[in-house]
Formats: C-alpha cells, sequence, structure tokens
C-alpha cells in the first residue's frame, strides 16, 4: 500500500490505506497509458499485443479493506479464498486492428491458457508443450474459429487448511479443508455464492468430486494438509 503520494485523494475523508490504494490504482492507470502512447510514438502499436489481468481478487493486507470501495463487485470472498471474489478477476486485452474494442466476452480461461495462447499468436503453435491444462483462446480474441472450451477449471490453496474449488461450466464447487463437504453454487444464477445447493444436485457433486480424484499431481512441496472445518 505504498505509494508516493495519495494525490489526487490527499483531502478525502478516507482511511489512509483507503487514500493510497485509490492513488496506486490512479497511478498504475496513468503509467498503463503512458506505455500505450509509447508504442504508438515508435509505430509498434499494431504488432504489439498487450494483455493485463490480475492474479487475485482484492486483499486485506497493509490495512486495506476490500469492501471500502467494493472492490470485489458484489462477489463472494477475498485474496486467499476460492470463491468468486478471490479467484476471478478480468483479463484486458489489447490489439489495435485484431482485437475488437470495446467489447466483452463471457469465454471462462484462466492463467494456464496464457501460454498456448502466447504461442499460437507468435507463430509457433506447434512448440506449445502438449501435456499442460492450458488451451488457445485466440478465436475468442480474434473473433475466428472455434473456441475449445475447458470441462473443468480446478483451484487449490495451502495455508490454514487444504483447500479445493472446481469449476465445470457455470457450476462451482468449494472445500474449505481436507475431508469436509463440497459446497456447490449455480453461478448463472447466484454469482455471489451466497445458496449452497450441493444437497439438491448430488449428481453434480458425484461428478465433481471423481473429477477431484484425478486432479492434482501429488508433490512433496505440496502436501494436502488436514484442517478444522471452516464454516
Amino acid at each position: 500500500m505504498e505509494v508516493p503520494s495519495d494525490e489526487p485523494y490527499s483531502q478525502e475523508a478516507w482511511p489512509q490505506a483507503q487514500k493510497n490504494h485509490a492513488a496506486m490504482i490512479t497511478r498504475m492507470d496513468r503509467d498503463i497509458g503512458r506505455l500505450l502512447d509509447k508504442l504508438r510514438e515508435l509505430g509498434i502499436d499494431e504488432n504489439t499485443i498487450v494483455f493485463f489481468s490480475s492474479d487475485n481478487g482484492p486483499h486485506q493486507e497493509g490495512g486495506g479493506n476490500p469492501f471500502f470501495f467494493n472492490s470485489s463487485g458484489g462477489l463472494r470472498g477475498f485474496k486467499r479464498s476460492l470463491h468468486e471474489g478471490g479467484v476471478r478477476v478480468p483479463m484486458i486485452v489489447r490489439w489495435p486492428g485484431h482485437v475488437p474494442a470495446g467489447q466483452t466476452n463471457p469465454h471462462v480461461w484462466a492463467f494456464w491458457d496464457f501460454l498456448p495462447t502466447a504461442c499460437e499468436l507468435a507463430g509457433i503453435a506447434r512448440d506449445a508443450p502438449k501435456d499442460i491444462d492450458g488451451m488457445s483462446v485466440v478465436p475468442t480474441l480474434l473473433q475466428k474459429g472455434k473456441q475449445k472450451t475447458h470441462e473443468f477449471l480446478y483451484w487449490e490453496f495451502h495455508e490454514k487448511a487444504f483447500q479445493q474449488a472446481v469449476r465445470m461450466g457455470d457450476w462451482k464447487a468449494v472445500r474449505k479443508s481436507q475431508g469436509t463437504p463440497l459446497e456447490l453454487y449455480d453461478l448463472a444464477k447466484d454469482v455471489s455464492e451466497e445458496k449452497n445447493i450441493a444437497e439438491q444436485h448430488p449428481d453434480v457433486i458425484a461428478r465433481i468430486e471423481a473429477y477431484l480424484k484425478t486432479a492434482r499431481s501429488e508433490s512433496e512441496f505440496w502436501p494436502k494438509k488436514m484442517g478444522k472445518k471452516k464454516e
């Protein structure tokens, strides 16, 4: 939360951490604008594709308050949570003359899709690793061809307790710690993950449980941790 100055928010009646937060975002926005201006100045604007995203949702470190600016936009959870507020972030892509500007797309993709995407954009798709979970999203970006979609997306988090989450279409399952039941949410109707409907959909839970048996590779560096049930 450290910034050279909290301007232009110095006079706001906000906690200092929130002034710094807003100043940091404004500073970042300005400096990204400078980078894009430089691309145009150098004449490489239409030959440069820019990806911008975040590694997680809003956080509470350094006095941060994710609720002050409604940073998660109504999503449940924040950094270190596997609910949508912790893992759902936008991906902004800019490539003048190639990626249509001023549009949004609901296609769900993840950071492991970036490598095959970058390889295809660079014309070396054949050199992309074959044994990874990622898939190119070039058809979505360029609006050409048929886009492959993930049957499942999987996350796990190891602090405090071994948490797992799975997204399958609009279904989102979350396990708060090893050995506890899966929670289930329908993101098409409940993007804030307020209503756990696991008991109403045992067939969906069974399918996700079967997937979880093969979703991860065991590693001595990332062992499963037993933890108390989280409410």
